[in-house]
């Protein structure tokens, strides 16, 4: 996806809280529905523009909310379970109804974790004002996200007793003119042993990141880039819980051009730029939700001498960097940044995440945490079985870079015959 412009058609739905465990049949049960009804209205009403149309999908978190001294290492293993599995409903439903949501002119799904506790009673005032740090995500609070000045056209809200609180909570923070619609909902079910968060105490072991890195092509960006980029986002501490004088960073590898010249359908790769433009704007729209004012961000381009030595750098405020560098081989900044503590990887590159450390083992550098991010597939679960049930090729066609190449050189093809 091209990074999000101003005048994008863009939409909100407000889930109910997650059910838990998040399996993806009880969150099938609980969203299904919803999710299918949005996204058809989505892709057939005829004020579609030629560009994406964003619908941001608030997922509230109640294992999250009023855990903010909880260090994310302990809630990454739940978060990345429920990210992915609502990516993967959004990826199988889309396949089912032929809905495009990895096109430029298709729907542009973007999950937003909200910290929300499941009874709806919101334990603060609302007239709170939290400190700018507070408004960058992944997680953030429903105030935060109602008072965020986004545009939604349509805000659509899910039919049950859950889906009206977190709606009548989101209105009134400042969003009282919204166009609201409701949707169908599902049910919401949650276990006798309901997951319980470690406490702050019980956590003190784990290791908190302030410096976290992850790499990639991100070519034509899809719904698999979204789940890695958002979990890779929720790894990094947020600034309420990190040391004010040490430089919050996200460490974003981007394969170089001339590396990918021999990948198929090569004429159709984005370059370098274009690929960096489309992975910001997506992490910006899950990390900045304050002020719609430029002048709160910065942005420089670098080009120095050695390995690495061409990147972009984005500095948000509350003291957080994004660095984009160019890549040129496996590592990238990985061996040549010791401050770096954990990486990101998905479940299918787990023989790199080994090599990285390897590496740093030679320069007898701390080994990275490592996080594991699922390979989503179609395999559905029904009945507490589970079966591999492909709903057919279109669902891998929207997680494959290639295919996605594929896609745009047919149409390139039958546009020159017209």
């Amino acid at each position: 996806m091209p990074p999000l412009h101003e005048h994008s058609r863009r939409s909100l739905l407000l889930l109910p809280p997650a059910p838990s465990p998040p399996t993806y049949a009880a969150l099938k049960a609980a969203y299904g529905s919803s999710i299918s009804s949005v996204l058809k209205e989505l892709a057939r009403s005829p004020s579609r523009s030629q560009r994406a149309t964003v619908l941001d999908i608030a997922l509230p978190c109640d294992y999250v909310y009023g855990r903010q001294a909880v260090p994310r290492t302990a809630l990454y293993s739940a978060t990345q379970s429920l990210v992915a599995g609502l990516y993967k409903l959004i990826c199988v439903t889309s396949a089912k109804e032929s809905i495009d949501v990895e096109d430029s002119e298709g729907i542009d799904p973007r999950l937003l974790l909200v910290a929300y506790p499941r009874n709806g009673k919101l334990d603060q005032p609302a007239e709170s004002q939290q400190p700018e740090g507070e408004s960058q995500g992944p997680v953030i609070d429903i105030r935060t996200l109602a008072r965020s000045q986004r545009s939604w056209e349509t805000v659509y809200a899910v039919e049950s007793e859950e889906g009206e609180q977190i709606l009548k909570n989101f209105l009134a923070a400042g969003r009282a003119d919204s166009e609201v619609r409701r949707v169908r909902g599902g049910i919401v079910q949650v276990s006798a042993k309901e997951m319980q968060s470690p406490s702050a105490n019980a956590s003190d072991d784990l290791k908190r990141h302030v410096s976290v890195a992850l790499g990639g092509t991100f070519d034509h960006l899809h719904i698999g880039h979204k789940l890695l980029l958002t979990m890779f986002a929720f790894v990094l501490e947020p600034a309420s819980t990190a040391d004010e004088s040490v430089e919050r960073s996200l460490t974003i590898g981007i394969t170089g051009d001339e590396l990918l010249k021999n990948k198929k359908f090569a004429e159709f790769l984005e370059s370098w730029h274009q690929r960096q433009q489309a992975v910001d704007g997506f992490l910006r729209s899950i990390l900045d939700f304050g002020p719609a004012n430029n002048g709160r961000i910065t942005v420089e381009e670098k080009t120095e001498a050695g390995p690495n030595g061409h990147a972009v750098h984005v500095t948000l405020p509350s003291n957080l960097l994004l660095k984009y560098v160019e890549i040129w081989d496996p590592f990238g900044p990985t061996i040549t940044d010791e401050t770096l503590t954990a990486l990101v990887i998905s479940g299918e590159t787990r023989s790199g995440g080994k090599a990285v450390n390897a590496k740093r083992a030679e320069r007898e550098w701390a080994p990275l945490e490592i996080f594991e991010v699922d390979v989503l597939d179609a395999q559905e679960e029904e009945d507490g079985t589970t079966t591999r049930a492909k709903v057919d090729e279109t669902f891998q066609s929207k997680l494959s870079s290639t295919e996605l190449r594929r896609m745009q050189s047919e149409k390139f093809r039958t546009r020159s015959h017209v």
